[in-house]
């Protein structure tokens, strides 16, 4: 199992200084200001909750305060890898919607797409401004050793998150700001002008004036209400509710106080069943009715489009090194987990005749739910699995049990290695951009794999070096 902090008794690149910090600071100092960043992020309000969860409603993601750290050539791969997979994902969701010449070339099969719940049939012949269809891409990376980077899945709907990568970071810098005197960690505070400046470059063309952008949100009930706030703040935007808009001869208007003021781009954080009444699910009471004739008749950009979930499907993953190759001539230079397909008999027989040994994941499953990994799994436990996966085949994958990499936290026992895995946001405009760090999400409990939020994992501050 691949530690990155010490490989083969070795500090590693980048670690000097979280070591020579560890090594001075006592165990009862660092619970103390584990105490103290929790007490911070209750004051700020970053908490997380989940529909149906019992328990607290208020509750914080466990925040481990002993940083991952990339050097500065470990980062330069991740950055390069995510920016190419996030062009070929907008052009793979570009060419679905419109020529489809992904599947007269025979490399993805047109049911894949079609079937796909997150297919959205209104979306046919219409291509946004610089055909741009997810703006915010989540690359979600596990490690398995000192140059084993693999991309594990990709967030092209609502990617959520990043409030954590930049508010760990502050929690980090108020609570140890010797560690930053040196200058050699990137800073993370340029992502809401980041962000800004990709929605403004993907307005409508025709905007009359500066882009007018609003953060969208279900409401404060929603598990990242706090998020869509923050988001906003970091780019000095309105966060509104559906109620807070309505749509006037296909464009967008947001109720003020001075009257009706015209919206240019919306980030939506809101699902894209929800978003219009009349488009989509009528019942839904978070959206703005008429918003998709807006977005259609090209007055209002809606960030990430209603749509894009085609991308991200984790049937479509499995093709995902063949688009690359189709779209962009290059070779994916951060590859996929090896995957079987349980749609393809071959596959499929293998898969089942391995189970105790893979992970198996539902095809639209997400939130590390839905999920077997075979190793960790009772024989009864497996055998109602593989039930499921006998009615449905084609709505599952399995992978191989991969030994993540492990990074140093602060957890009940003291300083103990936990898996991790990073998710770098990819922000898509004229350019594709990323802040140099991202979330690293870490599983708390002593041999567990599952690093989601929901499931109990938590999170820590990610250091790029500058060398």
């Amino acid at each position: 199992m691949f530690d990155e902090m010490r490989h083969n008794a070795e500090l590693r690149a980048g670690w000097q200084s979280v070591a020579d910090w560890l090594n001075a600071t006592d165990l009862e100092s660092l619970r103390q200001k584990k105490a103290e960043a929790e007490a911070l992020f209750r004051r700020i309000g970053i908490t997380f909750a989940v529909y149906g969860e019992g328990g607290d409603p208020e509750r914080l993601i466990p925040f481990d305060l002993i940083p991952r750290v990339f050097s500065a050539g470990e980062w330069a791969r991740i950055e390069a890898g995510v920016k190419q997979r996030a062009r070929a994902l907008n052009l793979f969701i570009h060419d679905v919607y419109n020529a489809g010449e992904i599947f007269k070339a025979g490399i993805v099969p047109r049911e894949a797409v079609n079937a796909n719940d997150a297919y959205q049939a209104l979306m046919k012949d219409f291509s946004p401004p610089r055909n741009v269809y997810t703006h915010v891409v989540g690359i979600d990376l596990i490690r398995t050793g000192p140059d084993e980077l693999f991309v594990l899945e990709d967030n092209c709907r609502t990617p959520s998150g990043i409030s954590y990568v930049l508010e760990n970071r502050e929690i980090m810098t108020r609570l140890f700001p010797e560690l930053f005197a040196g200058g050699n960690i990137r800073p993370v505070d340029t992502y809401g002008d980041l962000l800004r400046k990709a929605l403004n470059e993907t307005a409508p063309e025709n905007c009359p004036q500066t882009p007018n952008i609003v953060v969208l949100t279900p409401g404060h009930f929603n598990s990242a209400y706090y998020e869509h706030s923050f988001l906003a703040d970091e780019m000095g935007v309105t966060l509104v509710q559906g109620s807070d808009l309505f749509v006037e001869n296909n464009v967008v208007y947001m109720r003020t106080t001075l009257g009706p003021e015209r919206v240019d781009v919306i980030y939506r954080r809101i699902d894209d069943a929800f978003l219009d009444p009349q488009a989509f699910r009528p019942d839904s009471m978070l959206g703005v009715p008429g918003l998709m004739d807006a977005y259609k008749a090209g007055t209002v950009t809606i960030a990430n489009a209603p749509g894009a979930g085609v991308a991200d499907d984790k049937a479509i993953y499995c093709y995902m090194p063949e688009i690359i190759r189709h779209y962009l001539g290059e070779e994916p230079l951060l590859p996929n987990v090896e995957t079987y397909r349980c749609a393809i008999p071959d596959e499929y027989a293998y898969a089942m005749a391995n189970m105790k040994h893979l992970v198996f994941k539902e095809v639209h499953g997400s939130g590390g739910y839905g999920m077997l990994i075979g190793p960790q799994a009772s024989t009864s436990e497996i055998e109602a699995y593989a039930h499921r996966v006998r009615k449905n085949p084609a709505g599952f994958i399995a992978q191989p049990t991969l030994a993540l990499s492990t990074c140093p936290s602060l957890v009940e026992e003291g300083i103990a290695p936990r898996h991790v895995d990073l998710r770098p946001f990819a922000l898509v405009g004229a350019d594709v951009r990323l802040i140099p760090g991202g979330l690293t999400r870490v599983a708390m409990r002593e041999g567990s794999l599952v690093v989601n939020s929901s499931q109990g994992g938590g999170v820590k501050d990610t250091w790029v070096m500058r060398k």
